[in-house]
Formats: C-alpha cells, structure tokens, sequence
C-alpha cells in the first residue's frame, strides 16, 4: 500500500478552505469599506451637541407662537400655508437621511397672508426630514416628508 502526497489528499485543503475563506472575505469587506465611504460621522460632533439645546429652545419658541404650517408640493414647486406668526421670509430644509449631498436650502417667500412659495430642485431618494424656520432663527418647525405624499405637516417636537 502507497500512500498518496498531501496534496492529493481532501483532508489538507477541506481544513485549509476554512481560513482561505476567511481572508478572501476580509479582503472583499476592506475593499468595499474603502470604496463606499458613506459620510455619516461628521467631524463636528462636539459642537453639533452643543448645538442641540438651542435647536430644543426654537422649537420651544415655535411651540409657545402657537406655529403651525403645513407644506405642499407640486413638482418643484413648494407651497406653504403658515399659522401663528407672519415673518418676512422662510427657510426650509430638505434633509435626506443619508446622502448629504441631496440636502437642499431654500427661502421661501411670501406669496399672500400666511401663504409662502418657493422652487426646489429635483428630489434624489424617497424620504426627507424637514426643518422651517423664520430669517431671524427664532422659532424652528420639522416634519418628515416621504416623497409620494404632495402635502406635510410641520409642527414643534
């Protein structure tokens, strides 16, 4: 009886296939890692923070207005009907979840008593967080919009 050499064996590679995977696989993830940088941790963090407690005393202010607003959308015009306050300009924010580069900022201007309208431009993505504010930051209102809805609400948190 002759033996057969290792590597003719199933044995040797059934137990080296185990690890060989393993570094194909961490080979794979670094690579995707690398090349799909996603952009969600900003380098601010600390002063984004300490900004939170402002941002909680302007929608306190909204609160205490009596500000409500509720925001439609046709194509890329946006229409806004405002209660409780009458400033002369809006901001609103269009903030997607996860690609910054889909954020949008646009003034609002107003069209009659309590009516403001503006343009955006086209929407990339299907949902949106939405943040309206006076030109003075005094008060601030949010909502979330989804993208196949053409009326939001805006309301203090």
């Amino acid at each position: 009886m002759t033996a057969n050499p290792w590597y003719r064996e199933p044995w040797p590679w059934l137990l080296m296939s185990g690890p060989a995977i393993v570094v194909v696989a961490g080979v794979v993830t670094a690579g995707l890692a690398v090349k799909s940088f996603d952009g969600m941790v900003a380098d601010d963090y600390y002063k984004q923070g300490l900004a939170v407690n402002r941002e909680i005393a302007r929608e306190s202010r909204a609160r205490e207005l009596g500000i409500v607003a509720r925001l439609g959308f046709e194509g890329n015009h946006v229409r806004l009907e405002l209660r409780g306050a009458a400033p002369r300009g809006l901001t609103l924010e269009l903030v997607h979840p996860t690609i910054p580069a889909a954020d949008q900022r646009v003034e609002l201007k107003p069209a009659s008593p309590g009516v403001y309208e503006g343009a955006i431009a086209a929407i990339t993505g299907h949902a949106y967080r939405l943040r309206l504010e006076d030109a003075d930051h005094r008060w601030r209102v949010s909502g979330a919009w989804v993208t196949r809805e053409s009326s939001v609400p805006l309301v203090a948190r």
